[in-house]
């Protein structure tokens, strides 16, 4: 007994010892750590950066802050969203529309903020619809999507949505060649006849109003990533492309059978010029168009018919092919403009390609032959350099300011930083597990932020509690301010992020917009006050004028609705403001509720199919009297004489 007593006493004072250590300062590793101190935002205070993530598979962007890793919203793109209602209202129900008819889903990918002479401005961010070939655009003053086009000829929308210095264009690269025009073929005839269409969609520097310009029709590859050239490179694109050997079955074998594919390098000035003068083919086409109105509140969607196509053939000197390693994956041009990274993600080195180098390649007619017309350059002739790694499978590299980049590797789950003139390896760490794309705020533009990186990982086993077979997703922030990064925080993501862009958080804030004036709200069902709420009959339609503010709709009580009507809730939110939404939804609904901001007006659609006394409600909590926020609606037998009538505390 005295030996264990002895033994306890002493565990006890080694642990005072260790205890009176920590107290005067010394390192007890991981408890010591100040990478808690980093990502911490006290109560009232915000974070630096907003970071937008692609969804992926959910079809919407997510919006968090850097560096706490906190979600503050997910906007509605390609997908319905019963939390605000998008792709439910009247209103919203237009912007998925597409040739297909009603497509409520998307996979979306990659988002690109726009820019002014090739920094970010804050304006607008776009965004691309894998799936359902789509590009859309969304508003950074109201974080709501103003604008979705269809891409024709086009198939696996994924080296987009990336834009031009200025935001002239945003392009849209095809990941599948199909035919061009569409038409029943035999696969088996890919090679020579299917096409890879890269489209060149405009972008007004006023609204941002999106024209789809021309597509130039390339050989049948696979078009994976993209990037804008800038400052010296300004006027060129460059595309990765895979399956260079235009397979149609068994693409992990016999898309790698070249020792090596292509970057495309397309100087799209030189195109638009040659359209500008009457050159290129008008095709057929059929795809949609959607614009959402800020001032009526609501989209339409029109139905185009025609694209100008370009032949690369009729516009010599504006295509080019680089060799690079095969199986490419990321296509990332530097802040400077003069390095094209092509990561070949068979490879373990990063091979770099030269701007100027290509030039004058191109110059003096250092070819290796052609594919389809379009000539072929040496490879040694472009190369800039090889950064032998060390890791397995590069994919996609950022930048930041101090003449760095850091690439991702997806086999041996790292980030590597190595730098950009003598290629040297800088620093490597780990990610959990199996890194996809990466972040820096401001990391594919002339001027990075380069505080934090954000790595997005495909795999999250054993990082947190355990949700069924499947989890979110995985970030994690990386500090790069130092010589070293360090890993300082992982945070749980909605969907499959493919890519993410951030910017300051002080270039967005000032301009985010607070409320809808109600003077300025044009929706043609706008109820101006309450007093001209009311309820209309047009035959077996009924449209309710409704108003909501803290905490009653007027009106409150309807009689006179039979089953089989159709009924529009037109409610308007009559608050100003910030941050007070009303929700509507009653009882049969069949779609889902909507959430209406302060001075906006939406419409919602009710079929009742039963008799009975139905009640509504407000879903979003704006008030003590919040529950009381309620009304009723009676529903009489189709065959029934009930007179259509309307109060409020009547």
């Amino acid at each position: 007994m005295k030996k264990v007593k002895y033994s306890m006493l002493g565990l006890l004072g080694l642990a005072m010892i260790f205890i009176g250590c920590n107290d005067a300062g010394k390192s007890n590793g991981a408890l010591s750590s100040n990478a808690a101190e980093k990502v911490y935002i006290a109560p009232g205070e915000r974070d630096t950066y907003y970071a937008f993530l692609s969804g992926g598979y959910s079809g919407n962007l997510t919006v968090y802050g850097l560096p706490s890793g906190r979600m503050f919203k997910e906007i509605p793109v390609f997908s319905q969203f019963p939390t605000s209602g998008y792709g439910y209202s009247e209103e919203t129900k237009p912007m998925l529309n597409t040739s297909f008819g009603f497509i409520p889903w998307d996979d979306l990918h990659h988002p690109d903020i726009s820019q002014t002479n090739g920094e970010l401005d804050g304006r607008w961010i776009f965004v691309n619809g894998n799936n359902t070939p789509r590009l859309a655009r969304v508003s950074l003053s109201t974080f709501e999507t103003e604008e979705i086009i269809e891409i024709p000829n086009s198939a696996g929308n994924h080296s987009s949505s990336f834009i031009t210095e200025n935001t002239e264009y945003v392009v849209a690269g095809t990941r599948f060649s199909v035919p061009v025009p569409q038409r029943d073929m035999p696969i088996n005839e890919y090679k020579g006849n299917f096409k890879g269409a890269l489209s060149f969609v405009s972008v007004a520097p006023d609204n941002g109003r999106l024209n789809l310009e021309f597509q130039i029709l390339m050989p049948g590859f696979n078009y994976d990533l993209s990037r804008p050239g800038r400052t010296k490179s300004h006027g060129w694109f460059f595309f990765s492309t895979y399956n260079t050997e235009e397979a149609n079955s068994l693409l992990e074998v016999m898309a790698s059978q070249n020792d090596k594919d292509f970057i495309a390098a397309v100087n799209w000035m030189k195109i638009e010029e040659y359209v500008k003068n009457g050159g290129g083919t008008k095709m057929a086409a059929n795809y949609a168009h959607n614009v959402y109105d800020e001032h009526t509140h609501t989209g339409t969607s029109t139905m185009k018919k025609e694209v100008i196509t370009v032949d690369p053939t009729e516009v010599p000197g504006a295509i080019y092919l680089l060799p690079t390693p095969k199986s490419p994956h990321g296509c990332d041009v530097d802040p400077s403009g003069q390095y094209i990274i092509g990561s070949g993600k068979l490879s373990a080195d990063i091979t770099v390609h030269s701007f100027d180098k290509m030039m004058a390649a191109i110059e003096g007619e250092k070819f290796d032959g052609e594919a389809y017309g379009i000539p072929i350059l040496k490879f040694e002739e472009v190369m800039a350099g090889t950064v032998k790694s060390g890791g397995l499978g590069p994919l996609h590299t950022e930048f930041d300011d101090r003449g760095n980049a850091y690439t991702t590797f997806f086999i041996s789950s790292e980030v590597v930083k190595w730098n950009v003139g003598t290629w040297e390896v800088l620093d490597r760490k780990p990610t959990y597990y199996s890194v996809g794309h990466l972040m820096i705020p401001g990391g594919n533009s002339r001027k990075p932020f380069a505080k934090y990186l954000v790595a997005m990982n495909k795999i999250t086993k054993d990082r947190y509690l355990p949700t069924g077979p499947e989890m979110e997703h995985s970030a994690q922030i990386y500090d790069i301010s130092g010589d070293k990064m360090e890993l300082l925080y992982d945070f749980p993501t909605h969907g499959e992020p493919h890519y993410a862009a951030g910017c300051p958080a002080e270039l967005l804030e000032s301009r985010s917009k607070k409320i809808y004036r109600l003077d300025e709200n044009k929706h043609k069902f706008f109820t101006e006050t309450p007093e001209q709420a009311r309820v209309e009959r047009n035959g077996k339609e009924v449209h309710v004028y409704m108003s909501t503010i803290r905490s009653h709709f007027t009106p409150d009580n309807i009689e006179g609705i039979k089953v089989g009507d159709k009924v529009y809730f037109h409610i308007t939110n009559h608050e100003q403001d910030f941050d007070v939404p009303h929700g509507f939804s009653i009882i049969g609904q069949n779609t889902s509720e909507i959430l209406v901001m302060p001075g906006q007006t939406k419409t919602t659609l009710w079929e009742p199919k039963q008799v009975g006394v139905w009640p509504f409600y407000c879903t979003d909590f704006c008030s003590a009297l919040h529950q009381e926020m309620q009304g009723y609606v009676r529903v009489s037998p189709a065959n029934s004489n009930v007179e259509l009538s309307w109060s409020l505390g009547e």
